[in-house]
């Protein structure tokens, strides 16, 4: 069971050390396992067959994994509660990514400031599925702004929900469900049907999060003055304008508070398609939406890390 105050040292380690490179990262690890299974199965079945042997994928990660965080968090209380309480708040730290996300991002950031559009687009397709090579300015920013949005629900409050709701093991198991869509959730000839499964999971799982994402960014837009009765508008009317059924929701949010349009045209695996536009274009998107973002990001991050922390005490009480 979390406690808030394992919860409150998860997220102070999360926004100061962020993913520390000398630790193997369990994303990391649980992103090997996945290949390692995936090569497996694909041995093992038949075209035909890979919507079934996408299931077996699916349980072949997320069982282990959450049975594997039960014994880690059995065996540090084990040595003692105050070693417990450390790698708890330690291990729920990598499931959060506020700071992670804020310097994978600055990272394109402050190549554009420099005027490196290569160094831009190569930073930017380290963290975003499209095609980067041909963007401009303007289609960078868009991607960074989408991203940030997309990933303030699955990387943040996704994490802090599910840790909230069933302590660490939910929390990494959480992690297993969303690096499994990541990986084989295509909707391209490779993965079509044996990420079919993962890829709805992870839609299953993330419902809850994403639209709590979309109101706290619209709390978030108020408290930092930018424009959240837009923000509520255009989440309840363009929410619904992407293909994921809960990406579109904090886009939606964030474009209305920015007072921009995201969508449009994006290349993937060199084929173009027409995302359906997300907001209303009040201004061109320029460097200081990408600021504005990132407030919006830490402002929320911090809500819903309060949110969680009286929750938890409460149900303590």
């Amino acid at each position: 069971m979390m406690t808030a105050e394992v919860f409150i040292g998860a997220y102070i380690i999360d926004i100061i050390v962020g993913d520390p490179r000398w630790f193997p990262h369990p994303v990391a690890i649980i992103g090997r396992w996945t290949r390692f299974v995936e090569g497996k199965i694909r041995v093992c079945t038949t075209h035909a067959s890979e919507k079934k042997g996408g299931i077996v994928l699916w349980f072949s990660v997320v069982i282990p994994t959450y049975f594997i965080t039960c014994g880690i968090t059995e065996a540090s209380f084990f040595i003692g509660a105050l070693a417990g309480m450390i790698i708890t708040a330690f291990l729920a730290s990598l499931t959060l990514a506020t700071r992670s996300l804020y310097e994978e991002s600055r990272v394109v950031m402050d190549a554009l400031t420099r005027g490196d559009m290569e160094a831009a687009r190569n930073g930017l397709s380290m963290i975003v599925g499209r095609d980067t090579a041909n963007l401009d300015e303007a289609g960078i920013l868009r991607a960074v702004i989408e991203t940030v949005s997309e990933n303030l629900s699955d990387g943040i409050v996704a994490p802090m929900f599910y840790l909230a709701v069933g302590g660490l093991p939910l929390a990494m198991t959480y992690k297993a469900v969303n690096t499994l869509d990541s990986m084989v959730g295509y909707k391209d000839a490779k993965y079509m049907d044996i990420g079919c499964f993962s890829a709805k999971m992870d839609d299953i799982l993330n419902w809850v999060p994403a639209r709590i994402t979309g109101f706290i960014i619209a709390t978030a837009s108020l408290i930092l003055r930018f424009n959240w009765r837009d923000s509520w508008r255009i989440m309840r009317r363009d929410g619904r304008n992407h293909t994921s059924p809960n990406s579109g929701i904090p886009e939606a949010a964030a474009a209305g508070a920015l007072g921009i349009q995201l969508g449009g045209k994006i290349s993937y695996f060199d084929k173009i398609t027409y995302k359906p536009s997300i907001g209303d274009r009040l201004k061109e998107t320029d460097k200081k939406d990408v600021k504005n973002a990132w407030s919006i990001m830490f402002t929320s991050s911090l809500l819903m890390a309060v949110i969680c922390i009286i929750t938890l005490w409460i149900i303590k009480q």
